[in-house]
Parts: structure tokens; C-alpha cells; sequence
């Protein structure tokens, strides 16, 4: 459990810009942040993040909060957990009391996940530093490798020790439950006994964007038959493969300040890039790029180079993967090393200086390249061309932006020697076929054609009062402190604090907030009000209670017709806190006047049921309420000015 003062030194220290950034990449827009949503696909940026008030909002997801909310969101941590990321990133201690054994077992599954992936990694460390087995066999292959000890540690390599059940005796001993072992995949089960899925192999550690372990890699060091040189953990709840990208951790604030990814395919090519000096540099595992890891990219760059080794067969089977990468808009180019060159070999070979000049000499567009390596294979086959032409133009199809794909027709026009129209017209072909796919009508054509009036959608009355009530809450929260004049014709003008004032209008006439959550934001607000003390949104901003804090940040960031700038004759500009003497008395009169109304059009109902069933007793006091309420509504008028709102 984390004290509340602690708590409050988190929040109160956390840039959430920072913190979101490491995630996002954010451009300044004015006094916010501006970028495209981590939580959809989006083209156009609806993710904003105010510093002033210290909370984001996804206009695409409807997400929003803090920078606490945001780590639970994104990152799928707890409150307990992102209160501790944000404390380890700002150096703030928390004082928690050791977990036992059993304590460990009543963590949530995720959790105990994570926790035993964190045990591994620092039992993997450790082995590679601080043990003899560790530094002879694991830390000498790194070493031999031209690993340097600085990238070891910054990548936090490690080893297995080659005894089968080293490490999951040593974690149950530990108090690590063997079924979460299983579950993280570091432990294997047979009938009768369990071993280390890693045994005897260095050890890669797999990061998710926050810096947590997910999963492991492994490389075997000794030769084993039918033992698969690259190990990595299964699919688990915490670690999946497909959503990852090797080193982003690392690289995401270099990607970020270069506006350039280089993607490369193993572990080891992305430790000699960081080594050379190259830090925007990821590697997708030695699998098949998927589109959760284009997505994840193009949140920090949409500038890809993707560097290949002189494989040919390799280059080809994985030209599936560049396609999803254009398709999402992003510009891709490729370097191809010289014959018997990796990325590992040739970066150990030069600096960072020497190896960007390399790129830069040599890095091509994907789809130059592509027409040229396949146009090896149909020289002088009139079939294999036309099944090349056939996929280039398919590659070209997938392009979202009409003039990159007017300037590749061209290109592809000049390598293949073909005509520029009859690319244009394959291409359309291919664009209109996969559109009709989307859109694809469920319903026959003949019901299609047949045009129906769309009803509308009454607005409730009840939606009507919340509607109002938000815009109470909204006014509270921005202006609760300010003072504003009353104005009267009959009485002289008074200046009021506009919380006091709101809160005494709607208690005097014994009305409440309906709406169960801004009656809690409303009852706290009061309570803040009764202590003298000030009203700070960012108090409910940051608030334990989630579904209060997301409100919070939804009301602060919606878009009310109240809070436009209003224009003067004289060309003088008066914001919505200057208007405070029009804005605030009218919304109070609004939301009076539509309980009031709703009780009258609820007491007429119960008048008529009443008298339907010849209830003379009830139908007497029902009309005396109603009388009462019109006599009600008519005060209102009187008190607040001459026009209601019906």
C-alpha cells in the first residue's frame, strides 16, 4: 500500500508530457501536445496532452486522464504499478513492506507475471557477472562477439546456467508459484519432473515501451541435436510476439529526435547498432513483420530503412512485410549490405559516422528496389515478367497517398519498360477491388436503392437536466474560485464566488445533482467549499476513484457552446471567464427551469393516472404540488431574470 503522501508527490512530480512522450511523439500546438493516438489507427492526430492541466485526451477513443491513467491504459498496469513506474522514473522512494511467499500468490495474475519476469532478468544478470559458470561461458561469448561491457549492461544481457532446473528451483525457493513459472513459459512441466526453458543459452530480455520484462530470448552455446539455435518465451498473457519490437525501449527517444527507424532482424543487430553509436535501430525478432508493430512505429516516425544482408532468398520472403508498412502510409527505404555483410558484422566493422554515410549512399525506396531484384528473375521470360509486373503494381496499390503512388507508377514505368497507363489502369483495378471488399454492402442491392427517412433520435429529458448538470460541474471546475456580478434591473448589482453562489441556488430551492457522478464531483466541491479551501481540478484530475478522474478529464475537454470567445461591436475580445456574469446565472436558470418542468410534466402523468382511477385524495394533493411548482418556476423567473428556458 502506498501512503497518500506519496501518492501526491508522484502525481505532483510526474511531467506527463515527458511521460507520455515516451511513448507518443508529441508536437507542440500552441500551449498543448499533439499527436496521433496510441490507441487507434488514425491518420490524422486527435491525441492531446495539456501540461498546464496535466491530463491528455484521445478524441479518437474517447480515453483521457492523467499520466497515471495513461500507463493503465496503455500499458495495462494497475493503479499500484503505474504509481510505481512513475516513481522509479522520478527517483521517488516508496517504502512497501517485503512481500512473502503467499502475498505473491494473492497478486492478480499479470502481476505475478511480471514479477517473476523481473526475478528472472536479475537472476540472468547475475548469473552472466557473478558467476563462474556465467562469466566463462555467457559473458566470454559476448565479449567474443565484440560486445562491449556498456551495451551488456544497457540491454541487460544474461545467462542460463546450463543445469536443466537451475532456475525454477531457485524461484520456488524463492516463494514463486511453479503454475505462474509455467504460464511465463521459464519453466517447462512434464509428468514427473520440471526443467528451465532456457538452460545453457545467453539470454536477450524483451521490453515492453514502459521498460517492463514481458519475455526472453536465448541462444544455445553449445551444440545440441534438433536443439533450435534461437529460443524464445510462448505467447502468455503478458508477452506477445506479434505486438513487439526488439529494442524499442531503448531506441524510441533517438527514433523520436531523428525521425528515422532502422529495422534490422536479430537480437545481436541491434546490439552492434546501439554500439556503433546508431540507437534508432529494432529488430523484429527474426519474424515476419505484423501490423501491431508497423502501428507501434508509426506512433514515433513514419521514416523506415530497413537494412537486408546479401540474401536473396531472405530479402524475398520477407517483401510481404514491407507491403503492410506502405499500406499504413509510412515512407520505407531499403539498404542492402555488401555480399556476406549483416548488420552485427558490418556496424562492428565502422563507426556510426562511417556507417550513416553508407545509408545514406546506398539506401534506395522499397519499391525501386523491389522492381529491380525481382526483374532479375523475368529477363527475357515474358510469363514471370508479367507475374512481376503483376506484384510490383500490387505493392504500388497499397499506397494511400495518390502522388507517392503517381511518382512509383512512373519509376516502375522507366525500370520495366511498360507503359505508364496500363500500371495506372492495374493499379486503379486493384484499389477499386479492395475497396468493394470493404464496403461491401450485407443487404441486397434492391434494399439499398430504397431510400428510408432516418428518424431522429429524441433527446430524453432526463439527458436534457445531465446535460446541464455537466455544464454546472464544467463551471465549478474552471471558475469555482472566481468572482462574478450578479446583475439586476430592480436591485443593485452584487458580486458573488461563483461555487458559493451555484451551490446556494440549486440547496435553497431543494434541488440536487441526478446525475451519480457529478453529484459526487458536486458533493466534494461543497465540502471543499465549507473548508474554505480552493478548488483545484487537478484534485479530481487526479482522484483514486478512475471512473471520477476520466470524467473529470472529459467535462475539462468537450466542447461547450459557452465556452466560445464572444465578439463585441467595438471589436473587443472578452473570453468565457469574462462573461461569467451572463454564463453562470443563465445555466443556473436552465437547470432549474428543466427540473421544474420535468416535476410538472411528472405530476401531470400521476394527475391523470389519479383520476383514471378516481382517486379523489391523491388527485387533491397532486394538484396542490402542482400549483406549487408553477408558483416554483414563476419565482425562478422573477429572481433570475425575465426569460426561461423551456
Amino acid at each position: 500500500m502506498i501512503d497518500r503522501a506519496t501518492v501526491d508527490k508522484i502525481l505532483d512530480t510526474a511531467d506527463i508530457v515527458e511521460v507520455i512522450g515516451e511513448f507518443v511523439n508529441l508536437k507542440k500546438s500552441g500551449q498543448n501536445y499533439k499527436g496521433l493516438s496510441p490507441f487507434t489507427n488514425e491518420k490524422t492526430p486527435s491525441f492531446f496532452v495539456s501540461p498546464a492541466k496535466g491530463i491528455y485526451k484521445c478524441f479518437s477513443s474517447g480515453s483521457g486522464g492523467n499520466a497515471v491513467k495513461f500507463l493503465m491504459e496503455h500499458e495495462k498496469l494497475s493503479y499500484p504499478e503505474a504509481l510505481k513506474f512513475l516513481a522509479k522514473k522520478y527517483n521517488i522512494e516508496i517504502i512497501e513492506k517485503e512481500l512473502t511467499a503467499d502475498e505473491i500468490q494473492q497478486q492478480n495474475e499479470r502481476e505475478s507475471l511480471l514479477a517473476i519476469c523481473n526475478y528472472a532478468n536479475t537472476y540472468f544478470q547475475e548469473n552472466l557477472k557473478n558467476t563462474e559458470e556465467g562469466k566463462a561461458v555467457g559473458l566470454s561469448y559476448f565479449l567474443e562477439r565484440g560486445f562491449r561491457e556498456p551495451v551488456i549492461d544497457k540491454f541487460q544481457l544474461g545467462y542460463s546456467r546450463e543445469q536443466r532446473d537451475a532456475f525454477s528451483k531457485t524461484a520456488i525457493s524463492k516463494g514463486y508459484k511453479i503454475d505462474y513459472l509455467v504460464k511465463t513459459g521459464l519453466t517447462i512441466k512434464k509428468e514427473n519432473y520440471t526443467f528451465d526453458r532456457f538452460h545453457g543459452r545467453v539470454i536477450f530480455p524483451i521490453h515492453s515501451l514502459s521498460g517492463q520484462v514481458l519475455g526472453f530470448g536465448g541462444r544455445i552455446l553449445k551444440k545440441q541435436e534438433n536443439a533450435a539455435k534461437y529460443l524464445n518465451s510462448p505467447e502468455s498473457d503478458i508477452y506477445h510476439k506479434s505486438n513487439i519490437l526488439y529494442g524499442l525501449y531503448f531506441a524510441r527517444q533517438t527514433i523520436i529526435k531523428h525521425d528515422k527507424c532502422f529495422m534490422v532482424e536479430g537480437y545481436t543487430d541491434v546490439l552492434s547498432m546501439h554500439q556503433a553509436g546508431i540507437e534508432n535501430t529494432v529488430a523484429s525478432s527474426g519474424t515476419a513483420l505484423t501490423l501491431e508493430q508497423i502501428r507501434l512505429l508509426k506512433r514515433f516516425t513514419k521514416n523506415i530503412t530497413v537494412i537486408y544482408d546479401g540474401d536473396e532468398a531472405g530479402i524475398k520472403a520477407s517483401l510481404r512485410g514491407i507491403d503492410l508498412i506502405l499500406e499504413e502510409g509510412l515512407n520505407v527505404k531499403v539498404v542492402l549490405l555488401p555480399e556476406g555483410e549483416d548488420p552485427d558484422s558490418f556496424a562492428k566493422s565502422r563507426n556510426a559516422s562511417d556507417f550513416i554515410a553508407h545509408i545514406n549512399a546506398s539506401e534506395t525506396d522499397f519499391i525501386s528496389f523491389k522492381t529491380k531484384l525481382l526483374s532479375k528473375d523475368a529477363e527475357n521470360d515474358p510469363v514471370k515478367k508479367a507475374t512481376l509486373i503483376t506484384d510490383i503494381v500490387r505493392s504500388v496499390a497499397v499506397i494511400p497517398d495518390g502522388i507517392t503512388r503517381t511518382v512509383y507508377i512512373r519509376e516502375c514505368s522507366k525500370i520495366l519498360d511498360i507503359d505508364e497507363k496500363m500500371l495506372y489502369t492495374e493499379t486503379h483495378r486493384l484499389r477499386r477491388q479492395k475497396y468493394s471488399q470493404k464496403v461491401r454492402p450485407s443487404v441486397p442491392y434492391e434494399e439499398l436503392r430504397t431510400e428510408r427517412p432516418i428518424p431522429a433520435r429524441p433527446q430524453s429529458k432526463e439527458t436534457e437536466v445531465y446535460t446541464i448538470e455537466k455544464e454546472i460541474i464544467r463551471l465549478l471546475l474552471l471558475y469555482g474560485n472566481n468572482e462574478f456580478t450578479l446583475l439586476s434591473k430592480s436591485r443593485e448589482n452584487k458580486k458573488f464566488n461563483v461555487a458559493n453562489f451555484i451551490i446556494r441556488e440549486i440547496e435553497s430551492d431543494d434541488l440536487e445533482i441526478s446525475h451519480p457522478l457529478y453529484k459526487v464531483i458536486f458533493e466534494e466541491i461543497k465540502k471543499l467549499v465549507n473548508e474554505n479551501q480552493k478548488i483545484e481540478d487537478r484534485y479530481f484530475i487526479n482522484h483514486p476513484e478512475e471512473g471520477l478522474s476520466a470524467l473529470t478529464v472529459d467535462i475539462l475537454t468537450s466542447n461547450y457552446i459557452l465556452s466560445k470567445i464572444w465578439q463585441k461591436n467595438d471589436n473587443h475580445i472578452e473570453t468565457e471567464e469574462m462573461k461569467l456574469n451572463e454564463i453562470v446565472p443563465e445555466t443556473i436558470k436552465a437547470f432549474k427551469n428543466k427540473r421544474v418542468l420535468n416535476l410538472i410534466r411528472e405530476t401531470q402523468h400521476e394527475i391523470k393516472e389519479a383520476q383514471e382511477n378516481n382517486d379523489l385524495e391523491n388527485i387533491s394533493l397532486l394538484q396542490q404540488r402542482y400549483i406549487v411548482l408553477n408558483e416554483l418556476k414563476k419565482g425562478f423567473s422573477k429572481d433570475l431574470g425575465d426569460r426561461i428556458i423551456v
